[in-house]
């Protein structure tokens, strides 16, 4: 899943133009409390392994392969 402080509607707009496979939370500030407010983007498997971390914006593209691939390594 995501999470990120933008609301609902632009979540939906991007997991659109996107076609995410995943959910999108809207943060109300507590996560980033709790973890802090730098972007730091985690792809975490069913196991709960962190399988991929970029710090600051991964492009797009780089990360939907990273989805694509850590999906097909699990079936």
């Amino acid at each position: 899943m995501g999470v990120s402080g933008d609301t609902l509607e632009a979540h939906q707009a991007f997991a659109d133009k996107l076609k995410l496979p995943f959910p999108l939370l809207v943060d109300d500030g507590a996560i980033r409390k709790h973890y802090g407010r730098e972007r730091i983007t985690y792809l975490i498997d069913q196991s709960g392994t962190i399988r991929f971390l970029y710090k600051g914006m991964p492009v797009n593209e780089q990360f939907l392969r990273e989805i694509a691939y850590w999906q097909k390594q699990g079936s």
